[in-house]
C-alpha cells in the first residue's frame, strides 16, 4: 500500500492535516513516571473529564498511570467512583511528611490505573501550608515516594492558581491546558502561561507546556469554530490535532463512576481520549 502524502491526510478542526497517530508499542518495564498537570484557573473546561479519560486511555495502552485529585471538589475521584468521605487523601500526605503515600492510593476499577483522592479537606490546605518551609514543593516530596512505580502521573488541578496548583506546576514536568472552545475561557490563558512562566523562572526549570487541548468543541456554531481558529493562531503547533467535542456522555459517564471509554466505548468521546492518548505519545510527552 501506498505510503499517504502530506495531502491525503484530511483537515482537522484545528485546520491542519489530521493524522492517526500509531498505537503505541507496549513498555518492557514500567516508570520513572513523568508528571504532568493539567491546569486552567477557569473552571468548567473539561480538566477533570480530560484528568479521568486521558488516565484512562493511557491505562488502555499499557501505561501505569496515577491519577491525582488536587481539587477540593473531589470530582476525579468521583467521577472514577472512589468514595472519599472516611479514607485518608492527599490532603494528609500534605500535612504530614511522615505519611506513606502507599497507604493512600486507591485501585480503581480501571486496570492501571490508581488515584490519589481528594475531598472538601483539602480547601483548607492552603492555609496550613502557608507558613510551610519551601510550600510550594510539599507536592513534588509526595510525589518522589511513588513516582518509580508509575509511568504517568496526571495531577487534577483546582480551577484557579493558588499555592496548591503552583504545587502542581512545581511537581510536574509539563503543562496540559484544555481550554474551552468558548471567548472567556480563551481570555485567562495569558494569565495562565504567565504563572507558568513565573514557576519556571523561580521553582521549575524543566517544566514544558505539552499543548493546549481544545475542548466542548461544537462544530455546527461559528463560535466554536472561530475561537478554535483564534487559539490556532495564538498558540501554532502547542495546540493539539485532538479536540474534544460537545457531548452528554461525559456526565452521564461521571454518574456512572467510569470513564468514557468504558461507558461507551465507541462513542466519538471515547475514540477522542484514545487519540489523545496516542497524540501525546507521538509528542513525546508520556513515554
Amino acid at each position: 500500500m501506498a505510503k499517504k502524502t502530506k495531502d491525503d491526510i484530511p483537515m482537522g478542526p484545528t485546520g491542519r492535516p489530521y493524522h492517526g497517530f500509531d498505537i503505541p508499542a507496549p513498555l518492557a518495564s514500567h516508570g520513572p513516571a513523568r508528571i504532568i498537570a493539567l491546569c486552567n484557573q477557569k473552571g468548567g473546561v473539561g480538566k477533570t473529564t480530560t484528568s479521568i479519560n486521558l488516565a484512562a486511555a493511557l491505562a488502555e495502552y499499557g501505561r501505569k498511570v496515577l491519577a491525582v485529585d488536587f481539587d477540593p471538589q473531589g470530582a476525579l475521584s468521583a467521577g472514577l467512583g472512589i468514595q472519599t468521605h472516611d479514607i485518608p487523601t492527599i490532603y494528609d500526605l500534605l500535612l504530614d511528611p511522615k505519611r506513606d503515600a502507599h497507604e493512600v492510593i486507591v485501585h480503581s476499577a480501571v486496570d492501571d490505573l490508581d488515584v490519589l483522592p481528594a475531598n472538601i479537606d483539602l480547601s483548607a490546605a492552603e492555609v496550613h501550608l502557608v507558613n510551610e518551609v519551601a510550600r510550594e514543593t510539599i507536592l513534588s516530596r509526595v510525589l518522589r515516594q511513588v513516582a518509580g512505580e508509575y509511568d504517568v502521573i496526571l495531577i487534577d488541578c483546582q480551577p484557579s492558581l493558588g499555592l496548591l496548583t503552583v504545587n502542581a506546576l512545581t511537581a510536574a514536568h509539563g503543562v496540559l491546558i484544555p481550554l474551552e472552545c468558548e471567548f472567556f475561557a480563551l481570555r485567562g490563558v495569558a494569565l495562565l502561561i504567565e504563572t507558568i512562566d513565573k514557576v519556571r523562572d523561580r521553582l521549575n526549570p524543566a517544566i514544558e507546556l505539552d499543548g493546549v487541548l481544545a475542548t466542548m468543541y461544537d462544530p455546527r456554531t461559528l463560535h466554536s469554530r472561530e475561537v478554535l481558529e483564534r487559539v490556532v493562531e495564538a498558540f501554532g503547533d502547542d495546540v493539539l490535532e485532538t479536540v474534544i467535542g460537545r457531548t452528554v456522555k461525559f456526565p452521564d459517564a461521571s454518574v456512572s463512576g467510569v470513564p468514557i471509554t468504558e461507558f461507551a466505548p465507541e462513542h466519538p468521546a471515547a475514540q477522542a481520549y484514545l487519540r489523545l492518548a496516542r497524540e501525546l505519545v507521538s509528542r513525546g510527552a508520556v513515554a
